[in-house]
């Protein structure tokens, strides 16, 4: 028998499900009657449960017969065995369970949250997280995704609290002192998207769409934060119903903010719950980047109203179907509700996170194997999430955006109520575009990794090549098998050919090792992934590469972030020199589009990680080369006319400039505009002044920063004087900051992602290392797992081999596993960057040497 997938020989139908949670005693007790269909004799069921204690099992069928069962725990597989005097007849039965639980603090399950009143007394309120398998926490179930049924919930509350599940309440009455709150029967489906949240509460006023009230909920006093998430929460369900060609599957469709909140937000049918910095915002002092995340969270949950909840993967390792299409589909609405966002744009710089993981020998397919449930919870990164959705944009454009959502409606169609497979959406579009969909798109799901596309010129022909990208030659010692260099992709390729005044494109699908394109003459210039759709990289070799620097203001700019990011991690995987690529990025010293300056940007912090200590100030020399005369032409001052993205930038460059550049005048004029009034400056520059006056800052403004974090007024103010007290160089305040990731402080939701941010970082990254080793323990048993993973990712920026050797040594000790391919991922990306340093490290000292000799190393 699996130890993880559940027998088949008992199928649950319906729930009807009765909780009582006890915000003094921090516990819950329950009852359950669960609706079976008993295929084949048998005196033993199995179902999911862990951490609960249940207290009496009964079963009876409609003729009568009751049997009284005995409940053993096996916690080491979260599974409880419910054992029966003499057989259970096949068909109809009853299963009542009464059981009790503990409101956990580990932000999973039926857990607690905190937060402080405008008293400045502690609160508290009960919400679930159930995705992936944490729903067995809360009741006994079938807590797997193919088993979906109806749940009927009753909460027993105090009379003073509020109650929000799934579905409308039906009816209300007072019972014992408690108030019993009754809801509607959910549709059919799982058991992760449950939800119940209890405390006090205060709502919007309802928005109508249909049938269907939308209304966004929060704890006491932060409703005025809620009509930005509210808009786009109206908006992206009519454009989801109108695109999906069927109305909202649930009753009615609530968001909810909650303190503490492990991941960003969970898509549970009709209650929809969010960590607060994703849904609460004050649109008129929130940066874009904040307004954008907002949108983006909130569209992508609605997403999953119909991908996910309505049609559900049948098991975990077809999870790439509920979060790269919610992925997709939440760029598409809020696309269309601001476009003047350019979201397709700026989608490039999530891509380009999903290409480097995938650029490991340690990467996987975005389908893949899942048993346990450690492995599914690992399955939730950006492979799953942004190499997904690249594919599926990659897709739609090949096949086009009509024929595209005709699929995805017929999908629906066959499978609302039920659970589907990869080959089941493949013959929905298959149908819809009249050709079989598996020969262009398994190779991209199935298979791990992605091409490198290489162009060349050969006479009058542009030659392309393809050869799987992988950052190191070799697979890091005793880690996973190397990758196949000979693996080939179907790859849809859109070339723009430019000669003469005219362009022309040329669209192949590239599948052999080599393809040849005629030329026509000229002095040609060629772009590889016109539109930037396609997930692969390109390689410009010979004067190819000179021919369209020289263009560059012909070039979208998601083709000059293309052109920059595949640069770099070209040079990354030594297939061009580092020097040659700084030469390169000179090239961009007009650019003025924020995402380019993005993978610019995010070069030059690889950079600083592998540097010599005594070579960062020359790299930071480098960098106010670069950046400087973009921010002179843009200044501190919105322009009229800027559009969002400049706004954007203005921001970006000017962190830049002051952190990473270390220009001493710039920080002076940081220093400046803060004192001056922090309302009359750009919310799009507010959070870069904080993080530069930080990196120069001292102990008084620590201190200050530390008030401003514990006084903060939104959730996103919070957030940026959190992350600007990880962002200080003195070793005594990092200290501190640290201290503060366990002792309380910190919310355990945000301190995992503090610790990270120091791993990153040249200036605390030793104290952050030793910290954790130190307190591995104690982090262990505090932070929710999924952030616990998250947070050690940053053992990627511990860029030095005697580093390296520690990390190593350590992960080996403590037997240390985040489930999936996860560690051997984040010791690869590791082992790249050292092999960088050691392979670059002499070239990139001299030719910063020859460049500090040219130019001043401070202003």
């Amino acid at each position: 028998m699996d130890p993880y997938r559940l027998p088949r020989h008992a199928v649950p139908s319906r729930y009807d499900l009765s909780l009582e949670p006890d915000l003094t005693t921090l516990t819950f007790r329950g009852e359950e009657t669960i609706t079976l269909a008993v295929a084949e004799p048998t005196d033993e069921i199995v179902l999911n449960a862990v951490e609960l204690a249940i207290s009496e099992a009964t079963i009876e069928n409609d003729r009568g017969e009751a049997l009284r069962g005995s409940a053993s725990m096996d916690e080491a597989t979260e599974r409880c065995r419910l054992g029966f005097p003499s057989p259970l007849a096949p068909g109809a039965w009853r299963l009542r369970l009464s059981f009790t639980g503990v409101l956990n603090d580990k932000l999973r399950g039926f857990y607690r949250s905190s937060y402080k009143d405008a008293a400045g007394a502690v609160r508290l309120l009960a919400a679930t997280q159930f995705e992936a398998t944490d729903a067995r926490r809360a009741f006994p179930c079938w807590d797997e995704p193919a088993f979906k049924a109806v749940f009927a919930v009753t909460l027993a509350i105090d009379p003073a609290l509020t109650a929000v599940s799934n579905t409308r309440i039906v009816g209300e009455r007072f019972e014992g002192g408690k108030k019993l709150v009754r809801f509607a029967d959910t549709i059919t489906m799982s058991t992760y998207p449950l939800a119940f949240v209890v405390g006090e509460l205060e709502a919007t006023e309802p928005v109508m769409v249909g049938d269907t009230p939308v209304r966004v909920w929060c704890v006491p006093g932060k409703r005025r934060l809620a009509a930005f998430g509210h808009e786009i929460a109206v908006a992206s369900l009519r454009f989801f119903e109108e695109y999906y060609g069927r109305p909202y599957p649930g009753d009615k469709l609530d968001l909810l903010a909650i303190p503490d909140f492990a991941a960003g937000a969970m898509e549970n049918l009709g209650a929809i719950t969010f960590r607060e910095t994703a849904l609460l915002v004050d649109a008129a002092a929130a940066s874009h980047t904040e307004l954008e995340r907002v949108a983006d969270v909130v569209a992508h949950e609605n997403a999953h109203m119909w991908f996910g909840d309505l049609v559900t993967m049948s098991w975990w390792n077809g999870i790439w179907l509920n979060e790269a299409f919610a992925t997709f589909l939440e760029m598409l609405a809020v696309d269309a509700w601001k476009p003047e966002w350019r979201r397709w744009t700026t989608f490039g710089v999530s891509r380009a996170a999903a290409l480097s993981v995938d650029g490991l020998h340690a990467t996987r397919p975005v389908e893949f194997p899942v048993r346990a449930p450690r492995d599914a919870d690992a399955m939730f990164d950006v492979l799953t999430y942004e190499k997904g959705a690249s594919v599926l944009r990659m897709l739609e454009q090949y096949l086009g955006p009509e024929v595209f959502r005709e699929g995805v409606r017929e999908y629906l169609r066959r499978h609302a109520y039920a659970n589907a497979d990869t080959g089941d959406l493949w013959q929905a579009l298959g149908r819809a575009a009249r050709q079989p969909i598996p020969e262009v798109m398994d190779g991209w799901i199935f298979t791990p990794g992605y091409p490198l596309v290489s162009a060349r010129l050969e006479g009058r022909a542009l030659v392309l090549s393809q050869r799987r990208f992988t950052y190191l030659p070799e697979p890091p010692p005793g880690a996973t098998a190397p990758a196949a260099p000979d693996q080939r992709w179907r790859v849809p390729v859109q070339v723009r050919i430019s000669a003469g005044g005219r362009a022309s494109t040329e669209r192949r699908l590239l599948s052999e090792a080599e393809t040849r394109i005629p030329l026509p003459a000229g002095d040609d210039a060629v772009v590889v992934n016109e539109g930037g759709h396609g997930f692969y990289r390109v390689r410009y070799e010979g004067e190819l590469l000179e021919r369209l620097l020289r263009r560059l203001p012909e070039l979208a700019p998601i083709e000059r972030f293309n052109l920059v990011n595949d640069a770099w991690a070209v040079a990354a995987a030594g297939l061009m020199g580092l020097t040659e690529y700084l030469e390169l990025t000179a090239r961009f010293r007009d650019e003025r589009d924020r995402n380019v300056w993005s993978a610019l940007l995010g070069s030059f912090h690889a950079l600083n990680r592998i540097v010599e200590a005594a070579d960062r100030p020359r790299l930071a020399a480098l960098v106010r080369d670069r950046a400087t005369p973009a921010f002179a032409a843009l200044g501190w001052s919105v322009r009229p006319g800027e559009d969002e993205l400049t706004r954007q930038l203005r921001g970006d460059l000017a962190r830049a400039l002051g952190t990473l550049g270390d220009d001493s005048t710039l920080q002076g004029e940081a220093s400046r505009l803060y004192a001056r009034s922090a309302d009359a400056v750009d919310p799009n520059v507010l959070p870069a002044l904080i993080a530069v006056l930080a990196h120069a800052g001292d102990g008084a403004r620590y201190e200050e920063f530390l008030t401003r974090f514990r006084s903060a007024s939104t959730p996103q103010e919070e957030q940026r004087y959190l992350y600007a007290l990880a962002g200080f160089r003195s070793r005594e305040l990092l200290g501190q900051t640290l201290a503060r990731t366990i002792d309380g402080a910190i919310r355990t939701q945000d301190a995992p992602f503090v610790v990270r941010a120091l791993l990153m970082s040249v200036d605390g990254r030793e104290l952050a290392w030793e910290f954790v080793k130190a307190n591995w323990d104690t982090m262990d048993r505090q932070y929710p797992k999924h952030s616990l993973r998250r947070m050690a990712e940053g053992v990627t920026g511990l860029a030095t081999p005697a580093l390296e050797r520690d990390v190593h040594a350590f992960f080996t000790e403590r037997k240390i596993d985040f489930g999936g391919k996860t560690r051997e991922q984040y010791l690869e990306q590791l082992h790249a960057a050292v092999s960088l340093r050691e392979r670059e490290g002499a070239a990139l000292a001299k030719y910063l040497a020859r460049f500090a000799s040219q130019v001043p190393v401070r202003r």
